[in-house]
């Protein structure tokens, strides 16, 4: 039976219109739906690159600061309460600048009871070595024995003992009372404090740390996957974050061998070459690294899609010009590019233009593209 038009209401569309409108709605998808299989056409104009295999070295670039090689934390010899603070963080120090001072009352008593000792030894020697020229003089005459002069000898041996140990007593009473001035030996910079005037101190506590002079490091925090990753050179490229005209280089010194649990990274120090002015302790840097080459294919990112919720390319068969899709490993992006570790071939045409509309089997137009 043959449809005829409902004229007389156009706000009902005869089921012949609604049919065509399905048929066409039903082609459309089926036309833009990359899992359809291609039914023939006009081949589709596409750009397309030839993939080859080269030699890939990803670089690696992070951010650090810079610190100084050796860092030394100054205590004081002797406990008492600090009653004098002379340095703040930031300022540099010479070896024998008095950094902060104890009451050294306590010390000073040790030495003045020392000395004591000491003029008591010494009076007890002038005895000794009286009584023994005496015996001496006396043992001549046969006034004496020879077991008074061998007593005196003695005596005179212990007084000099006695003498030397005060003496030594002394000394030590002094260099205790020197302890009540901190000093940090060596040049540096003050990084940090960690006492005030009027708090009592134990022996070994840290008052100050200092940053010593000389060689410095740039200290970065490197996620572990990239340790097991060595770079492609030992020399490794370091830069001012705020000015990258500041540059210098520098090796791997050392290497945590601890994982930090709440960032998951390990402490690497690279040890400067040399130190330009603009990198004072403290400075971000950023450090930036080639690693080893590996064999790899760089494609534009275009060429990049996902085909059954896998990473994939269109490519191109050389007889037939037909595309397929092909799943493809992806080792990491960059700024333009992607980087494929396996899934093709070298020398295989692969779509890195005009594939969003493409199906399996779609025979293609292709255009060279200039490969970055």
């Amino acid at each position: 039976m043959t449809m005829i038009p409902n004229l007389g209401n156009p706000a009902r569309p005869c089921r012949f219109v609604g049919l065509q409108r399905a048929v066409l709605l039903a082609s459309l998808i089926m036309a833009i739906s990359p899992g359809a299989a291609w039914s023939g056409g006009a081949p589709a104009r596409v750009g397309v690159v030839t993939a080859r295999v080269a030699d890939y070295r990803p670089s690696v670039s992070l951010t650090g600061d810079v610190e100084a090689q050796v860092q030394s934390d100054i205590s004081f010899r002797v406990s008492g309460r600090i009653v004098e603070r002379l340095v703040d963080i930031g300022d540099h120090i010479t070896p024998d600048q008095i950094l902060a001072r104890v009451d050294g009352q306590e010390q000073r008593i040790a030495l003045d009871t020392a000395n004591a000792t000491l003029a008591s030894a010494q009076a007890q020697l002038q005895q000794s070595q009286a009584a023994y020229q005496r015996q001496k003089t006396l043992i001549t005459s046969n006034a004496t024995s020879q077991s008074s002069l061998d007593a005196a000898q003695e005596n005179l041996s212990v007084a000099e003992a006695s003498v030397a140990a005060a003496t030594a007593q002394v000394e030590q009473a002094k260099e205790q009372l020197g302890y009540a001035d901190l000093r940090a030996g060596v040049a540096g910079t003050v990084t940090a404090r960690n006492v005030e005037a009027g708090q009592v101190v134990q022996v070994g506590q840290t008052v100050v740390s200092i940053a010593q002079d000389g060689p410095r490091d740039a200290v970065f925090d490197v996620y572990e996957a990239l340790i097991d990753k060595p770079p492609g050179s030992p020399e490794i490229a370091i830069a001012l974050v705020s000015d990258p005209g500041v540059k210098t280089t520098g090796h791997v010194r050392e290497i945590s061998p601890i994982v930090d649990a709440r960032k998951g990274t390990i402490r690497v120090k690279i040890g400067l070459k040399e130190t330009p002015p603009g990198m004072s302790l403290g400075t971000a840097v950023r450090g930036e690294a080639s690693l080893a080459a590996q064999k790899r294919f760089v494609l534009p990112s275009s060429a990049l899609f996902e085909w059954q919720g896998k990473p994939a390319v269109w490519t191109v068969a050389a007889d037939t010009r037909a595309v397929q899709p092909r799943p493809v490993t992806l080792d990491r992006y960059t700024t333009h590019d992607v980087v494929l570790s396996a899934g093709l071939e070298d020398g295989e045409t692969v779509v890195v233009r005009g594939g969003q509309l493409l199906r399996p089997g779609q025979i293609v137009e292709t255009v060279e593209e200039q490969a970055r």
